[in-house]
């Protein structure tokens, strides 16, 4: 996997969170909103394709990194929020800008999670493989 391979995973994480919520009104928490409790064939197909896509991305982001480094990777884009509200390079007016940066967050963490088993082969030598137990 080289850079566009992790920047492809990267988007697609990305696209998976924003396409889930954002602050925008424009997603399909919104829209299943909208006409609620009735839901529509339409938004239950979109829905578990939503769902099955954020299966696949949190648990082969727990497998890769773990949940001490998704905390870490959480701690990480904190402290780089609060360097740059520190220094005036971001302004949290409201609440939407915080939802951005949670999203985008969240986005990014799922993204280097997908890419990280990759990552790690190339730079130890290693490979990650699950663990199976037979009787």
């Amino acid at each position: 996997m080289g850079a566009g391979g992790a920047l492809v995973r990267i988007l697609a994480a990305l696209a998976l969170v924003l396409l889930t919520f954002n602050p925008s009104g424009h997603s399909f928490c919104h829209w299943l909103a909208s006409g609620f409790p009735h839901v529509s064939a339409t938004q239950a197909v979109v829905g578990l394709l939503l769902l099955i896509g954020w299966v696949i991305f949190v648990t082969a982001t727990l497998r890769s990194l773990g949940l001490f480094g998704v905390l870490l990777l959480l701690a990480l884009f904190a402290a780089l929020v609060w360097l740059a509200v520190q220094d005036g390079w971001l302004h949290l007016n409201g609440s939407s800008a915080l939802a951005w940066i949670s999203v985008i967050a969240t986005g990014l963490i799922l993204g280097v999670g997908m890419c990280w088993s990759l990552v790690r082969r190339r730079l130890s030598g290693q490979t990650d493989v699950d663990e199976v137990h037979g009787h």
